[in-house]
């Protein structure tokens, strides 16, 4: 995986590049179905501009740099895309200071691999891509962090991708209990779960599914399942149940020191060696919202990111055994 770490304040020629870059792959994933299985323009924009209409302007934009056509602009609506799973695990550390912990297992060649840090509308960002404008995780300016897992439940319905969802609440929000509100009223196309964190380490996991409403809870884990276990042979295979225990214990024992209980992620049952099954660790990320930070870890190497003091950088990280290294 080639990651980059870019930074752009505003919409402009970078993110053009990006989006020429990425967009040959991205086409074909949404269009595999047809073009016509996607919603059209105008209901993809009515339904940005009902549920978030504070991004409308900055969709505009992007769709302009896009390059205008229609199929580039109903992809970056992020509304009612084509189904997408994956197998994660983020947990609160419970000790004084706010700290999210989350690993990313998912396939490498369908991932940004690129950490963005943005400017756009005054509101400083920055977080794992995911479709170029939306994220997997990220944190603000405010010191409000957030991560998703899948929630393991194959309904699929009207609604938006997550990732955009994740960009909503850190462009919009400040504290946990704003994101919990955007969160329980933003419709989504599948079930996943959402962990936010803010600097006071006020805390909340959204349940979030596409045909019931939204549950928000004060659980600091999260797996790949909701209350409970409802796709069981993807809860087999993912080991959604006994990651979850397992990351309980480690919370209901005692308060381990950062250091290792960031280090429980990156070895086994956290740690997926999966890559060649697509759902393969590709990072593990460690969220700071005091100072706003972000760390993406793998088994032999670190990478530090700052929002504040952000650097352009390039890691290429090697996964050909299973077990990570950078160069």
């Amino acid at each position: 995986m080639n990651w980059r770490a870019i930074s752009e304040d505003g919409p402009g020629p970078t993110w053009a590049g990006l989006f020429a870059e990425y967009w040959p792959d991205y086409h074909r994933w949404w269009a595999r179905e047809g073009p016509e299985a996607r919603p059209g323009y105008l209901d993809s924009r009515k339904a940005l501009r009902a549920h978030m209409p504070e991004l409308v302007g900055l969709y505009d934009r992007l769709c302009d740099l896009a390059g205008g056509t229609d199929h580039a602009a109903r992809f970056l609506s992020f509304y009612c895309p084509p189904p997408y799973l994956s197998s994660c695990s983020q947990a609160l550390w419970p000790g004084a200071e706010p700290l999210l912990v989350r690993n990313y297992d998912y396939s490498a060649k369908a991932f940004d691999s690129l950490v963005l840090r943005s400017n756009w509308q005054g509101r400083a960002v920055m977080g794992t891509s995911d479709g170029l404008w939306g994220l997997v995780d990220g944190i603000n300016d405010a010191g409000l962090a957030v991560s998703l897992t899948f929630g393991g439940r194959r309904v699929v319905g009207d609604g938006f991708g997550v990732p955009l969802i994740l960009r909503y609440v850190l462009q919009t929000c400040d504290t946990a209990e704003q994101a919990g509100r955007v969160l329980a009223r933003v419709p989504t196309h599948m079930s996943y779960n959402v962990t936010v964190v803010d600097a006071r380490r006020r805390f909340l996991t959204a349940l979030m599914a596409p045909d019931r409403p939204a549950v928000i809870t004060h659980q600091a884990v999260a797996t790949n399942h909701q209350d409970r276990v409802e796709w069981a042979s993807h809860a087999r295979f993912t080991e959604t149940v006994e990651r979850e225990r397992y990351l309980l214990r480690r919370l209901t024992l005692h308060v381990e020191p950062q250091e290792k209980f960031i280090g429980a992620f990156l070895r086994p049952p956290l740690y997926s060696p999966r890559f060649d099954e697509g759902f393969g660790t590709l990072y593990t990320a460690v969220y700071r919202p005091r100072r706003r930070q972000m760390e993406l870890r793998w088994p032999r190497a670190r990478w530090p990111l700052d929002l504040h003091d952000f650097r352009e950088d390039m890691r290429v990280i090697y996964t050909p055994d299973g077990t990570p290294a950078a160069k």
